[in-house]
Protein backbone atom coordinates (compact mmCIF):
# COMPACT_ATOMS: atom_id res chain seq x y z
CA UNK A 1 0.00 0.00 0.00
CA UNK A 2 1.44 3.37 -1.00
CA UNK A 3 0.85 6.67 0.79
CA UNK A 4 -1.89 7.86 -1.59
CA UNK A 5 -3.78 4.58 -1.15
CA UNK A 6 -3.48 4.84 2.63
CA UNK A 7 -4.78 8.42 2.58
CA UNK A 8 -7.82 7.40 0.54
CA UNK A 9 -8.46 4.21 2.52
CA UNK A 10 -8.25 5.72 5.98
CA UNK A 11 -11.55 6.71 7.58
CA UNK A 12 -12.89 7.30 11.07
CA UNK A 13 -14.19 3.92 12.24
CA UNK A 14 -16.78 3.73 15.03
CA UNK A 15 -17.33 -0.01 15.41
CA UNK A 16 -14.63 -2.64 15.97
CA UNK A 17 -14.28 -6.38 16.15
CA UNK A 18 -13.79 -7.99 19.55
CA UNK A 19 -10.26 -8.93 18.57
CA UNK A 20 -7.08 -7.88 20.38
CA UNK A 21 -4.47 -5.87 18.53
CA UNK A 22 -1.08 -7.51 18.58
CA UNK A 23 1.55 -5.66 20.64
CA UNK A 24 4.02 -5.86 17.79
CA UNK A 25 1.61 -4.04 15.49
CA UNK A 26 1.12 -1.24 18.01
CA UNK A 27 4.88 -0.97 18.40
CA UNK A 28 5.40 -0.94 14.63
CA UNK A 29 2.87 1.89 14.25
CA UNK A 30 4.51 4.05 16.90
CA UNK A 31 8.01 3.27 15.62
CA UNK A 32 6.94 4.54 12.20
CA UNK A 33 5.08 7.59 13.52
CA UNK A 34 8.08 8.76 15.57
CA UNK A 35 9.61 9.95 12.29
CA UNK A 36 6.97 12.70 12.02
CA UNK A 37 8.50 16.18 11.82
CA UNK A 38 8.43 18.71 14.66
CA UNK A 39 9.74 22.22 15.11
CA UNK A 40 13.44 22.16 16.10
CA UNK A 41 12.93 18.43 16.68
CA UNK A 42 10.98 18.96 19.92
CA UNK A 43 9.07 15.67 19.45
CA UNK A 44 6.33 16.82 21.84
CA UNK A 45 4.36 13.58 21.92
CA UNK A 46 3.71 11.37 24.91
CA UNK A 47 1.43 8.39 24.26
CA UNK A 48 -0.57 6.21 26.62
CA UNK A 49 -1.58 2.84 25.12
CA UNK A 50 -4.57 1.71 27.16
CA UNK A 51 -5.90 -1.83 26.76
CA UNK A 52 -7.49 -4.65 28.73
CA UNK A 53 -8.55 -4.07 32.31
CA UNK A 54 -6.94 -0.63 32.41
CA UNK A 55 -9.14 0.46 29.52
CA UNK A 56 -12.26 -1.04 31.05
CA UNK A 57 -11.71 0.76 34.35
CA UNK A 58 -10.91 4.08 32.71
CA UNK A 59 -13.79 4.12 30.24
CA UNK A 60 -16.25 3.08 32.95
CA UNK A 61 -15.29 6.11 35.03
CA UNK A 62 -15.42 8.50 32.06
CA UNK A 63 -18.80 7.26 30.87
CA UNK A 64 -20.21 7.44 34.41
CA UNK A 65 -19.23 11.12 34.58
CA UNK A 66 -20.91 11.77 31.24
CA UNK A 67 -24.13 9.97 32.18
CA UNK A 68 -24.25 11.84 35.49
CA UNK A 69 -24.51 15.07 33.52
CA UNK A 70 -20.88 16.20 33.76
CA UNK A 71 -20.08 17.29 30.18
CA UNK A 72 -16.40 17.69 30.95
CA UNK A 73 -14.06 20.31 29.55
CA UNK A 74 -10.88 19.92 27.58
CA UNK A 75 -7.80 21.95 28.49
CA UNK A 76 -7.97 23.98 25.28
CA UNK A 77 -10.63 25.12 22.80
CA UNK A 78 -10.85 22.68 19.93
CA UNK A 79 -13.83 24.25 18.17
CA UNK A 80 -14.73 27.93 17.59
CA UNK A 81 -17.04 29.69 20.03
CA UNK A 82 -19.10 30.95 17.09
CA UNK A 83 -19.57 28.87 13.96
CA UNK A 84 -19.61 30.39 10.48
CA UNK A 85 -19.87 29.12 6.91
CA UNK A 86 -18.64 26.97 5.33
CA UNK A 87 -17.75 25.23 8.59
CA UNK A 88 -21.31 25.22 9.97
CA UNK A 89 -22.63 23.31 6.97
CA UNK A 90 -19.76 20.82 7.01
CA UNK A 91 -20.27 20.16 10.70
CA UNK A 92 -24.01 19.65 10.20
CA UNK A 93 -23.50 17.31 7.26
CA UNK A 94 -21.04 15.21 9.28
CA UNK A 95 -23.50 14.68 12.13
CA UNK A 96 -26.51 14.08 9.89
CA UNK A 97 -24.67 11.45 7.88
CA UNK A 98 -23.95 9.38 10.97
CA UNK A 99 -27.39 9.69 12.51
CA UNK A 100 -29.12 8.94 9.21
CA UNK A 101 -26.97 5.85 8.72
CA UNK A 102 -27.88 4.65 12.21
CA UNK A 103 -31.56 5.58 11.86
CA UNK A 104 -31.42 7.95 14.84
CA UNK A 105 -34.04 10.70 14.67
CA UNK A 106 -33.29 14.22 15.87
CA UNK A 107 -36.02 13.82 18.50
CA UNK A 108 -34.53 10.61 19.90
CA UNK A 109 -32.35 12.14 22.59
CA UNK A 110 -31.74 8.84 24.38
CA UNK A 111 -30.22 7.12 21.34
CA UNK A 112 -28.19 10.22 20.59
CA UNK A 113 -26.86 10.18 24.14
CA UNK A 114 -26.00 6.49 23.92
CA UNK A 115 -24.18 7.05 20.64
CA UNK A 116 -22.19 9.91 22.13
CA UNK A 117 -21.34 7.80 25.18
CA UNK A 118 -19.63 5.34 22.84
CA UNK A 119 -16.98 8.03 22.31
CA UNK A 120 -15.85 7.56 25.90
CA UNK A 121 -15.33 3.83 25.34
CA UNK A 122 -13.27 4.56 22.22
CA UNK A 123 -16.16 2.91 20.36
CA UNK A 124 -15.31 -0.37 22.12
CA UNK A 125 -12.07 -0.69 20.18
CA UNK A 126 -9.54 -2.92 21.97
CA UNK A 127 -7.01 -0.08 22.12
CA UNK A 128 -7.46 3.47 23.38
CA UNK A 129 -4.55 5.77 22.62
CA UNK A 130 -4.27 8.98 24.65
CA UNK A 131 -1.95 11.82 23.71
CA UNK A 132 -0.25 14.19 26.14
CA UNK A 133 2.00 17.22 25.71
CA UNK A 134 4.05 19.37 28.06
CA UNK A 135 2.11 22.52 29.03
CA UNK A 136 5.18 24.70 28.49
CA UNK A 137 4.98 24.14 24.75
CA UNK A 138 3.02 26.46 22.49
CA UNK A 139 0.73 26.42 19.44
CA UNK A 140 3.45 25.21 17.08
CA UNK A 141 3.56 21.92 18.95
CA UNK A 142 -0.12 21.41 18.19
CA UNK A 143 0.86 21.52 14.51
CA UNK A 144 3.61 19.00 15.17
CA UNK A 145 1.15 16.76 16.97
CA UNK A 146 -1.24 16.82 14.02
CA UNK A 147 1.48 15.43 11.78
CA UNK A 148 2.26 12.76 14.38
CA UNK A 149 -1.40 11.72 14.66
CA UNK A 150 -1.78 11.45 10.90
CA UNK A 151 1.37 9.36 10.79
CA UNK A 152 -0.15 6.97 13.34
CA UNK A 153 -3.36 6.66 11.33
CA UNK A 154 -1.56 5.98 8.06
CA UNK A 155 0.77 3.46 9.68
CA UNK A 156 -2.25 1.73 11.25
CA UNK A 157 -3.91 1.53 7.83
CA UNK A 158 -0.78 -0.14 6.47
CA UNK A 159 -1.04 -2.68 9.30
CA UNK A 160 -4.65 -3.52 8.36
CA UNK A 161 -6.04 -1.65 11.37
CA UNK A 162 -8.66 1.05 11.70
CA UNK A 163 -8.64 4.23 13.77
CA UNK A 164 -10.80 7.12 14.88
CA UNK A 165 -9.14 10.29 16.20
CA UNK A 166 -11.20 11.62 19.11
CA UNK A 167 -11.22 15.09 20.60
CA UNK A 168 -13.94 13.85 22.97
CA UNK A 169 -11.44 11.73 24.89
CA UNK A 170 -9.86 14.96 26.15
CA UNK A 171 -13.09 16.04 27.86
CA UNK A 172 -12.12 14.68 31.28
CA UNK A 173 -8.39 15.44 31.57
CA UNK A 174 -8.11 15.45 35.36
CA UNK A 175 -9.85 12.09 35.72
CA UNK A 176 -7.69 10.50 33.03
CA UNK A 177 -4.42 11.94 34.29
CA UNK A 178 -5.19 10.82 37.83
CA UNK A 179 -6.19 7.33 36.70
CA UNK A 180 -3.07 6.84 34.56
CA UNK A 181 -0.60 8.73 36.73
CA UNK A 182 0.17 11.62 34.39
CA UNK A 183 1.30 14.95 35.80
CA UNK A 184 -0.83 18.11 35.65
CA UNK A 185 2.14 19.61 33.83
CA UNK A 186 0.90 17.65 30.83
CA UNK A 187 -2.02 18.64 28.57
CA UNK A 188 -4.30 15.86 27.39
CA UNK A 189 -4.77 16.71 23.71
CA UNK A 190 -7.00 13.96 22.39
CA UNK A 191 -7.42 10.23 22.06
CA UNK A 192 -7.73 7.64 19.32
CA UNK A 193 -9.55 4.34 18.92
CA UNK A 194 -7.44 1.59 17.37
CA UNK A 195 -8.51 -1.89 16.31
CA UNK A 196 -9.89 -4.12 13.58
CA UNK A 197 -12.86 -2.64 11.76
CA UNK A 198 -16.24 -4.33 12.01
CA UNK A 199 -17.03 -4.06 8.32
CA UNK A 200 -20.61 -5.26 8.86
CA UNK A 201 -21.50 -2.43 11.27
CA UNK A 202 -23.79 0.16 9.63
CA UNK A 203 -21.99 3.05 11.33
CA UNK A 204 -18.88 2.25 9.29
CA UNK A 205 -20.68 2.33 5.95
CA UNK A 206 -20.81 6.08 5.35
CA UNK A 207 -18.04 8.44 4.27
CA UNK A 208 -17.88 12.18 4.77
CA UNK A 209 -17.30 14.29 1.68
CA UNK A 210 -14.13 16.15 0.79
CA UNK A 211 -13.72 19.35 -1.19
CA UNK A 212 -11.98 19.17 -4.55
CA UNK A 213 -8.45 20.48 -4.20
CA UNK A 214 -9.17 23.38 -6.59
CA UNK A 215 -11.60 24.85 -4.05
CA UNK A 216 -8.85 25.50 -1.49
CA UNK A 217 -5.80 25.94 -3.70
CA UNK A 218 -4.33 28.88 -5.60
CA UNK A 219 -1.29 28.61 -7.83
CA UNK A 220 1.10 31.56 -8.15
CA UNK A 221 3.64 31.31 -10.97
Amino acid sequence: MNVTEALKTRKSVRAYLDKPVEDQKISAILKAARHAPSGVNTQPWQVAVVTGESKMQLQKKIEARFRDGDKGKAEYDYYPNEWAEPFTSRRKECGLLMYKTLGIERSDRERQKNQWAANYRAFDAPVMLLFFMDKRLQAGSFMDYGMFLQSIMLAATEQGLATCPQASLADYPNLIKQQLGYSNEQILLCGMALGYEDTKAPVNSYRTTREEFQSFTQFFK
